[in-house]
């Protein structure tokens, strides 16, 4: 018995929906993670790009758990000294939740050319609206 190689022309790419609507930011993010990835497929193999794409929606009401929106920060810097840029988790979710999402998202996925590959298949919206309508995706549940 041998064990099973996908090939990347083999890859057959479906397209999900997922509702970020009071779920919170880490556990959806995670979940995307894994689909962008492929692993909820039988046929996942780690050095290969078999992931799906992801539409995210109501990314402005997923939910931070705890004191996050109070003591979390996203923190950048510009490359020039005393470059730091910070924002508190509360203004980057009235503001930006795409961003938000999209950070975790990141965060959770490898830092290669393989998880590099799988964000641009990762569409976050702030409200129900969505551009991939002709896609169908279907709904994720989990």
């Amino acid at each position: 018995m041998s064990t099973f190689m996908a090939k990347p022309a083999e890859i057959q790419r479906k397209w999900y929906i997922i509702d970020a609507a009071d779920r919170p930011l880490g556990r959806t993010a995670s979940k995307v993670a894994d689909i962008l990835r492929g692993k909820i497929k039988p046929e996942f193999t780690p050095h290969v790009d078999c992931g799906d794409h992801v539409i995210v929606i109501n990314a402005e009401k997923a939910v931070l758990t705890g004191k996050k929106l109070e003591k979390k920060y996203y923190r950048r810097h510009t490359g020039y000294i005393g470059g730091l840029k910070e924002v508190q988790y509360s203004t980057l979710m009235s503001t930006r939740p795409e961003l938000a999402m999209e950070l975790a998202v990141k965060g959770m996925v490898p830092d290669t050319t393989i998880g590099r590959k799988a964000l641009t298949r990762l569409h976050v919206y702030k409200g129900a609206e969505y551009a991939q309508v002709s896609q169908k995706p279907e709904k994720y549940e989990f």
